[in-house]
């Protein structure tokens, strides 16, 4: 997230306290804010007053509101309410404290490979269950892709999502998204389902550890983009990022390819893998790491006044007397199944030796 600025508007918006700007749109203005009956901050998106009277806008606005609050899940967004204030419609959310993952590639160029692996998996986690939910986000881009800093990875701005469930919201003939990151058949306007936000996730990926997305050249319009990914002319991410595991770059390039049928079957898929090659990172554990990762180099600079979350405390080893009290259970066991042996010889050879005299 940005730095805000001094708000212009009321001091006060609904049952919030304004605290400042943080950004502002082509649809709306977003603000930090604090909802001071549960004493935590959050982020308040307004559409723009032009708009308002816009049911198109109004419906986007709506939709995404709808869309993002039937989900709960610690890697989305969530969204605590709606509300219209003075004739102008807001969504109340969380606030994620840190940066995005479009501000880090523009600051570093591109991660390492074993950091943009585990921002993957979370990614990854939270398009599942958005998956799960009929919800398909349309819009994951690296700019949607939020990083606490202690670690979070949150996917943000359901837009331009679309209920996979409804007939209101999936006609043909219509783009939208973000060119660079969409799937051939987004492009073209046709319908789309969960496998184009795998496509996406896979341009995401790219660009992560590659530093420049997939496809996109500066020359290119519209229609040329859409000719190259058809074609699937890419550079290949191991020759542009040549410290990309083999493994990492097959699951980019599946990710990638023009024909849905021909990716992966859903984002469960591609979270299983990542785990299977991470290791099944337990999420603390993960966000420990990731936010060590960023902080170390400077990600959260420009918050200013933010600490750097505590390093957990490792685990205590075991004191000296359990360790010579295992010991001595140990010796003692032994002891007793060697004596227990012994009595049983004992008796076998008394029975040979009663049978042997009679």
């Amino acid at each position: 997230m940005a730095n805000t600025r001094k708000a212009d508007g009321p001091k006060t918006i609904g049952g919030y306290e304004v605290d400042g700007e943080l950004g502002s749109g082509g649809m709306g203005v977003v603000h930090l804010a604090r909802q001071p009956a549960l004493e935590r901050r959050c982020v308040l998106k307004a559409l723009r007053r032009e708009l308002a009277n816009d049911r198109r806008c109004a419906e986007r606005f709506r939709r995404e509101a709808k869309a993002a609050a039937s989900l709960q899940h610690a890697n989305v967004v969530a969204v605590y309410d709606a509300f219209t204030w003075r004739g102008t419609p807001y969504i109340a959310q969380e606030y994620v404290e840190g940066t995005d993952l479009a501000r880090v590639l523009a600051d570093m160029g591109r991660m390492a490979p074993h950091a943009a692996a585990r921002i993957a998996l979370e990614v990854a986690r939270g398009l599942e269950e958005v998956h799960a939910r009929g919800i398909v986000h349309r819009d994951l881009k690296p700019a949607n892709v939020l990083l606490g800093r202690t670690g979070d990875v949150k996917i943000a701005d359901f837009g331009v999502a679309l209920d996979a469930t409804s007939s209101q919201l999936t006609q043909t003939g219509q783009a939208v998204g973000t060119p660079a990151y969409m799937s051939p058949e987004q492009l073209r306007g046709e319908r789309v389902d969960a496998r184009s936000d795998l496509f996406a996730f896979g341009a995401t990926l790219y660009e992560a550890l590659a530093g420049c997305a997939p496809f996109q050249n500066a020359e290119d319009d519209e229609s040329s983009l859409l000719r190259r990914i058809e074609r699937g002319r890419m550079a290949s991410l191991r020759r542009v990022a040549p410290d990309t595991p083999r493994w990492l770059a097959r699951l980019v390039e599946r990710c990638l390819r023009p024909r849905p049928g021909r990716r992966p079957a859903s984002a469960a898929e591609l979270r299983c893998e990542l785990e299977r090659r991470l290791g099944t990172p337990a999420p603390a554990a993960l966000r420990h790491e990731l936010a060590g990762w960023l902080w170390d180099r400077d990600a959260f600079a420009h918050l200013g006044s933010a600490t750097r979350p505590a390093t957990p405390a490792a685990p205590r080893p075991a004191r000296r007397w359990v360790a010579a009290w295992a010991g001595a259970a140990a010796l003692t066991g032994g002891g007793i199944a060697l004596w227990a042996l012994t009595s049983q010889l004992e008796i076998a050879v008394r029975i040979l030796e009663f049978a042997a005299t009679h």
